[in-house]
């Protein structure tokens, strides 16, 4: 790349930066990819402590909370970080530079959020012998889709970050994360959702390994996302 261009470069990039300044709102909308995957996972953990004995988080997903006479503080939980996941993403949109397919990573990563809620939306339930079952049937697609979506939605995003400077050095990571994830999502639907799977007692842990990989990648996101907000010129009152 030539002189000229690199100076042409750096001032698309400058005019881009100016274009969308930043918003009152833009901090609360960065820090929900932080606040969301924290909450979410406190507010499980201590369903968990409460409900030991009839819960296993070892062998049964975090959905299988919704069942039982306190299914709701699940239902609640889906939601609350359905939110935050959408206004995250919508943000995490805003605060990397555009493309012309950009807008497909952040549009599954806006589903992912619309997933959860769907997960509270059609819960699972207990039956009277005390079994844990998907009454619509509706719980467990939206389920498949949301964890393949989440990994999906990384790969691309990744491609996005690595065409701005400023996130440039975060795109090896969200891409490793997002090819985990889909690793992770096809050894599960082999080696653990089918009744007859060698690691189908295991499932509560699997699930809680694709948190653990896919949490951090979000909250180190969000923290590059506020730092990005803060470089930003405040909208003039």
């Amino acid at each position: 790349m030539s002189a000229h261009q690199g100076v042409e470069v750096r001032q698309v990039g400058q005019a881009a930066d100016h274009a969308s300044e930043r918003h009152p709102m833009a901090g609360v909308l960065g820090a929900a990819g932080i606040i969301g995957p924290i909450l979410f996972t406190v507010g499980f953990i201590v369903q968990e402590l409460f409900r030991r004995g009839e819960y296993s988080p070892l062998a049964e997903p975090v959905s299988a909370l919704e069942a039982g006479p306190n299914g709701w503080v699940q239902q609640v939980n889906f939601v609350v970080f359905g939110l935050l996941t959408i206004a995250y993403a919508v943000r995490l949109h805003r605060g990397v530079r555009p493309t012309r397919s950009g807008v497909v990573g952040s549009a599954i990563m806006v589903w992912t959020g619309i997933g959860l809620v769907l997960a509270a939306v059609f819960p699972l339930r207990e039956d009277a012998a005390g079994l844990t079952y998907d009454p619509t049937g509706l719980h467990v697609v939206n389920g498949m889709i949301f964890f393949l979506s989440v990994g999906v939605g990384l790969v691309v995003m990744s491609r996005r970050l690595a065409g701005d400077a400023r996130w440039r050095d975060l795109a090896t990571y969200t891409l490793a994360t997002g090819i985990t994830l889909l690793i992770l999502f096809v050894a599960s639907g082999v080696l653990v959702g089918p009744d007859d799977a060698p690691l189908h007692r295991w499932g509560g842990l699997a699930q809680r390994l694709v948190l653990l990989v896919w949490f951090p990648c979000t909250i180190v996101l969000a923290l590059r996302l506020l730092r990005v907000e803060r470089a930003r010129p405040r909208v003039a009152r």
